[in-house]
């Protein structure tokens, strides 16, 4: 039984019900009303019913009779080996885009997303919405202290009360591409090395690339200096207050995880603990201090250490949800080239194929009062400085 039909024999459940409470209630002329809906209903469930039956006779006779056609399953890991063989030309259709490319597949576009998603990802973080157009707007009502009602006297005038304000952001998509070599022996490997390879390949790229994209719009809000706990827990409680305390976590790096790792109690117990819902998720603890913790590599985000014998910390802490906004285009192309040179690459010469991967997105701040762009300060004698 579809759908469709399913659907149905749940309205007419719930039709019958509702005569049957409606006849309790003594509402007749309702009830009339809604026993004639249930007839309606009923009619039509039977009429589709019909229509299936016939369909599965159909389909059970050509089966008997050996003139079904079998509906071929189609392997998307071998679909994209090959068409990254053929250098993805015969896959191109009337719906490449206009920089030419080949649009990567649905299945093959979840294998990448799951690699990505498996590392430290921002994009995880942050309001993402999926756009078909490549530039636009969206409106968001501005945060506003609230002001009450005002006390009214008997026949007095009502004054007027806040009324609320909204603001616009806008998004303009932007291009971001990259190119990766693989040997001709790779693309003569099975379909699964080949699409594991790219897969690979284009999923730590664009997960480096969203980083820096949503690190690039925290970053336009001023530092703040965090001398210690306390001052984490200041950030917490009061630079962001109770709008955003049960939403947040922080964000920090290697370094930072260290020196959370590091932090003790006035009991002296450690203040960064396993979550007991989910123990590979860290959470500092303090007190009735309580925030889950999130690490990105020092590789996507680096400490500042242009001082020397200094290290800065980042330390991001707020609902970066409720701060940053990512518009995905979700438009993933590649295109390849074995004749094509590309900095020191000549891929005719060294028996290469190069690999062009395009992604379209763009990355803007939403509402920058939710997050608070900390960073800690420690003394590192092993930094140089620049």
């Amino acid at each position: 039984m579809n759908k469709k039909l399913l659907e149905l024999l749940d309205q007419i459940k719930a039709k019958k019900l509702e005569v049957k409470d409606l006849v309790s209630e003594n509402k007749l002329e309702e009830a009339k009303a809604a026993k004639q809906e249930l007839k309606d209903l009923q009619e039509k469930f039977d009429l589709l019913k019909d229509i299936e039956d016939g369909a599965a006779a159909e389909v059970r006779e050509k089966i008997e009779k050996g003139t079904a056609t079998p509906v071929e399953k189609k392997d998307a890991v071998k679909e994209f080996a090959d068409a990254a063989r053929n250098g993805f030309r015969n896959s191109m259709n009337e719906g490449t885009p206009a920089d030419g490319g080949y649009t990567v597949p649905e299945d093959i576009q979840t294998q990448i997303n799951t690699y990505r998603e498996a590392k430290a990802s921002l994009y995880d973080l942050v309001d993402v919405e999926n756009v078909t157009t490549n530039k636009g707007s969206r409106t968001y009502k501005k945060r506003s202290q609230q002001t009450g009602f005002t006390k009214v006297g008997e026949g007095a005038k009502i004054p007027g009360g806040n009324t609320p304000q909204f603001e616009q952001i806008e998004y303009e998509i932007d291009k971001y591409a990259g190119y990766f070599p693989v040997t001709n022996e790779l693309l003569e490997d099975s379909d699964a090395n080949i699409t594991g390879t790219l897969t690979a390949w284009i999923g730590d790229e664009s997960r480096v690339t969203r980083n820096k994209l949503i690190l690039g719009v925290i970053n336009t809000k001023e530092k703040t200096e965090l001398a210690g706990l306390d001052d984490i827990k200041k950030a917490l409680n009061v630079t962001l207050g109770q709008a955003f305390k049960d939403t947040s976590r922080l964000v920090t790096n290697d370094d930072g995880l260290q020196y959370l790792d590091t932090l003790k109690d006035n009991d002296g117990k450690y203040i960064l603990q396993p979550n007991p819902a989910q123990p590979m998720e860290m959470v500092v603890c303090a007190g009735a201090t309580r925030i889950p913790v999130f690490v990105v590599p020092n590789a996507d985000m680096p400490s500042d250490t242009a001082t020397a014998k200094t290290r800065k910390i980042p330390m991001i802490i707020g609902d970066l949800k409720e701060a940053v906004k990512f518009f995905d285009r979700k438009q993933l192309t590649i295109m390849t080239s074995n004749i094509a040179s590309a900095g020191s690459l000549n891929a005719f010469e060294e028996d290469l194929t190069l690999f062009r991967a395009i992604e379209r997105e763009d990355c803007v701040a939403k509402d920058m009062e939710a997050i608070v762009n900390g960073e800690v300060t420690i003394t590192d004698e092993s930094v140089v400085g620049e």
